[in-house]
């Protein structure tokens, strides 16, 4: 990373951007334990091997999304789309914040404990995003405004 930035004529030293990865508000980046590496926590959509933990979700968790996304979703679930999983909050209030980034947000309820008791999978990062395959759309309910 030091070397690409440095190509594009910036002199970001080791500390900047220990510096950046601790100061970021959704602690979306790690350093390698040895400091020489970085990764996106999640990886988004490049095909990663993740570390994450599999781990039982809370009872519920929640997805922040788009109004005009809502009806597709109810339809067909939750989808990882672009992303290799779906991506979970513990908290009504990130996933309102998540889902708010694009226009006015939409909050899902997921029955995850549900979920998670029928044999889905779910995966907890070290930024405390949860992360599984897909959500079916019996196991989510939207939130009222």
């Amino acid at each position: 990373m030091l070397s690409a930035l440095k190509r594009k004529g910036l002199e970001v030293g080791r500390d900047d951007l220990a510096d950046l990865v601790a100061s970021c508000d959704k602690q979306r980046f790690e350093l390698s334990t040895d400091g020489v590496r970085i990764r996106a926590r999640q990886g988004h959509t490049l095909p990663i091997q993740g570390d994450w933990t599999p781990a039982s979700p809370p009872h519920r968790l929640y997805h922040g999304t788009l109004d005009r996304l809502l009806e597709p979703i109810l339809r067909s679930g939750l989808l990882p789309m672009a992303r290799h999983h779906v991506h979970l909050s513990r908290d009504e209030e990130t996933a309102r914040r998540v889902g708010s980034r694009r226009g006015a947000p939409v909050v899902l309820q997921i029955r995850a404990g549900e979920l998670a008791a029928s044999g889905q999978s779910f995966y907890l990062t070290g930024n405390g995003v949860w992360l599984t395959d897909h959500v079916p759309p019996e196991y989510l309910s939207p939130v009222p405004a």
